[in-house]
This record gives structure tokens, sequence and C-alpha cells, in this order.
């Protein structure tokens, strides 16, 4: 039995909302949030706009009637067919570009935010990663997503009467999400061991589908790990600085053998800050397995990482202590072919030698290309971290600013500005959104319009 079937049972003539509920596409396309909230506009308010909570919890008798409704059918097929085109299709900018790639990058993140319906982040690192994911599935680029799922639940902060502000932890119902367990040949789902624990830690592989684009979740809360493996993944960015390191090699590490117990082979690597960074020593391992050095590795997984590094302040960067290092990868320097020394050097901070394994440091020596979030941010990251590169000059250091865009079609309000746009820019603004005459046409909006 399929998630769609054990939720809700759909008229076969709209089977298809099945499909498109658990793809996250139906958030930024409004036609297809419209056709939703059509089936019953307090129906998709409590549902916290959530359309596989919302069918779940309709009477059967909506779904008929809306089966047989002209109007409806009308703008369902016309969805489907956006839908179709959008998901099921290899066109896009990238194909237009390229051709077809078989080999995808990686993208790593500690969280995503794509919808409310899917909480597995907390703020604009994850919105960034969401974002990057929807234009990545807009433009065909062919990428694959991997991350976290955090069994606990979110701190809701509400104003009380008196004017205080108050925390209210609420606890996650993952029944209604936009994820389906990754199965394998027998129809169980996907566990994968991650490296380095003892005794062994297991993930679970769940599966968001963004568009075109795959995000893989791994899900420690199984009864096959001990109760403080488990809750690994119990918060986002755990507290505890042992734990905080644990979640890190699962995040890197376990992601990486996901993709390969998948049989995901990426070209790229692409590290959204620093916490997923030891995924670099994975795919330094899956070289010397196949008969490298430790130094031919190390340069080719360098030569296919690239770096997005967010943090302003060096207070906001990992530095986990050469001991805790030293207990989880004592191990694992043979399987690489390299010392300790020289392991540990990677991610030591020349100006703090003796802090601690510095895993934007890391991150920034084993990255091709690495870029801050805006220009002003390159400019700190530079002077940050120019001591990385003493035989440089401050403005020479080689990190990048790609500054910070919202994926538009996510955040445009829908009901007014969007339509407004599209009579005056055209109806294919979205597609030229870099074209510098496009924007000339605003002054062509009345004000009063605009206003």
């Amino acid at each position: 039995m399929s998630q769609t079937q054990a939720l809700f049972h759909l008229p076969e003539r709209i089977r298809g909302l099945g499909e498109l509920a658990y793809n996250l596409w139906w958030s930024w396309h409004p036609s297809a949030r419209a056709l939703f909230r059509s089936l019953g506009l307090q129906a998709w308010r409590e549902s916290g706009h959530n359309p596989i909570r919302m069918l779940a919890q309709l009477p059967p008798e909506v779904l008929d009637t809306a089966a047989k409704d002209r109007d409806f059918l009308e703008r369902y097929d016309s969805v489907m067919s956006q839908f179709e085109e959008g998901v099921h299709t290899r066109g896009g900018w990238f194909t237009s570009e390229y051709g077809h790639v078989d080999t995808p990058i990686a993208y790593l993140s500690a969280e995503y935010g794509l919808h409310a319906s899917l909480p597995v982040y907390a703020g604009g690192l994850g919105i960034l990663a969401g974002d990057y994911l929807k234009e990545s599935s807009d433009l065909g680029i062919p990428v694959v997503g991997v991350g976290l799922i955090y069994a606990g639940g979110y701190v809701l902060q509400r104003i009380r009467e008196d004017g205080w502000q108050e925390d209210m932890e609420t606890t996650l119902d993952r029944t209604y999400d936009p994820i389906a367990p990754v199965l394998d040949d027998e129809g169980k789902q996907v566990v994968v061991q991650v490296p380095l624990f003892d005794p062994p830690v297991h993930v679970a592989v769940w599966k968001a589908e963004v568009g075109r684009v795959p995000l893989y979740l791994m899900d420690t809360d199984l009864e096959v790990n001990q109760p403080w493996d488990r809750s690994i993944a119990q918060r986002l960015y755990a507290s505890d600085i042992e734990q905080r390191l644990r979640q890190e090699i699962v995040l890197g590490m376990g992601g990486m053998r996901v993709l390969e117990a998948l049989g995901v082979r990426p070209a790229l690597l692409h590290l959204n800050e620093g916490h997923p960074a030891l995924a670099i020593f994975e795919r330094i391992r899956m070289a010397v397995d196949q008969g490298a050095d430790f130094d031919e590795a190390a340069q080719m997984v360098r030569e296919s990482t690239i770096f997005t590094t967010h943090t302003p302040v060096p207070a906001g960067t990992d530095i986990f202590p050469y001991a805790l290092m030293e207990k989880y990868f004592g191990r694992y320097y043979d399987r690489l072919k390299v010392d300790r020394e020289r392991f540990l050097r990677l991610g030591a901070n020349p100006q703090d030698p003796g802090a601690g394994f510095n895993m934007t440091v890391f991150a920034l020596r084993m990255a091709r290309y690495r870029n801050a979030v805006s220009q002003r941010h390159g400019q700190v990251a530079r002077k940050m971290w120019a001591h990385l590169w003493p035989d440089k000059q401050e403005d020479d250091v080689p990190i990048a600013a790609v500054t910070n865009g919202v994926h538009l079609p996510s955040w445009i309000e829908p009901l007014r500005l969007q339509p407004l746009l599209d009579r005056y820019l055209g109806p294919a603004w979205l597609e030229e959104m870099e074209r510098a005459g496009i924007w000339e046409l605003i002054d062509e909006i009345p004000d009063g319009e605009l206003w």
C-alpha cells in the first residue's frame, strides 16, 4: 500500500492529487495552491496549508463531488499538465546549456526551509537551502539534497496577556509530512549504517520530492540504535559538543554512505556551511578504496567540492577538541592512509592551532570554490580567513561572493502583485528575470495601481 493510499482514498478521476500533494512543487505554483484551496477554504486553513493533512481529513463526499465538478476538473487537468511538464521532463535551462548529465551535485545542509509542512529548518541558512533546491528544479540542474529529520519538537513563541514572551515546545507529528520511506528491492525501508560509531548507529532513509530534485533525509530515532544514538538528530544543532560532533558525522559521513547505498555517484559536493563538511573524508575514503593514496584522493575531492560559508563571526564556527576527534576518528586514519597529525592539521586554525578541529577552516581548505552569501559578507569572510592564504593580499583571498537571492515564485505575493507584473512585464518575465530590459517596464505600471 502506498503512503497516499494509507492516508486518503481519492476518486480515480482526481487520483493525481495524491502525487501532487507529496511533491513540494505545489508550494511555489499558485495554480496548484488554489486547486487545493478550492476543495474547502476552511479545511485548507485548518490544515496549515498542508494538502496531505487536508486530503486525509476531508469527508469522502467532498472529494467525490470534486471529481464530478466540471470547473474543478478543468483546473485539475491544467495543473496536472503543468506538474507533468515541470517534474517529469528533463527540460530546463541546464539541459539546454549543457545537455543531460547522469552524475548530480550532492548538496548537503543541516536544514532545509521548503515549507511549513516539513519543519526541518530554523532560519536563513535553511531558507537558502530550500530555495536552492527549488531553483535547481526549475532550471533542471541535476541536484540531490541530503539532510536530517529531527525527531524532537520546535520551540514556538507567543506573547502572553501580560506582554512577556513565552516559549512553547511542540512535539512533531510526522504523519502528514511530505516525505515517504525509501524502499529496497524487498519493499523494506532502506537503513544504512553510519561509520565510526561503536556500537553501530543506523539511519532510516526518507525522501522528499522538491519538484525534480530528490531530498534524502536521515532519521536516527530507530529501535536498533542505543538511546543516546537515537537522539543524535533529536534537535537541530545539538548544544552538547559531543552530540553535535556525532550529529555532523551522521549528516556528512552518513549522508555520503546513504548516497552510496542508493547508487548515487555525485560529480560535485556542495556544502552549505561547515556542518556537513565531514562528507569530505568519506569521499576521500571512497577514492582510497579504489587505489588512490591520500594525497591523490584529497586533491580529487578538493577539485570537486564547493563550500558556502555563512557565519560572519569566529564564535559561530564549530570547533571540536582534538581529544574528541581522536575518540571517533582514531581508527579511521588507517582507512584513509593518513597519519593522525596530518589528519588533524587539516582542521587546525593557524591563528589558534590548539583550539581544536575547526570545521570552517577544514571546509575552506578542502574546497576548490568557496563563496560568501553577499558582497559585504565576502569582504568580511576574506578578512576573517586571510591568514589561511598568507601569500595573498586580503582582496585576493579566494572566497567569492554570491549574493543571496530568493526563489521568486515561492516568495512573491500571488494574488495581486504577480498578476500585476504579468500584465505589464509580460507572462514570461519570471523566465527572463536576468534580462535588464525587463525591469525598465516597471516604470509603465501606474503609481496608483502599484500602490
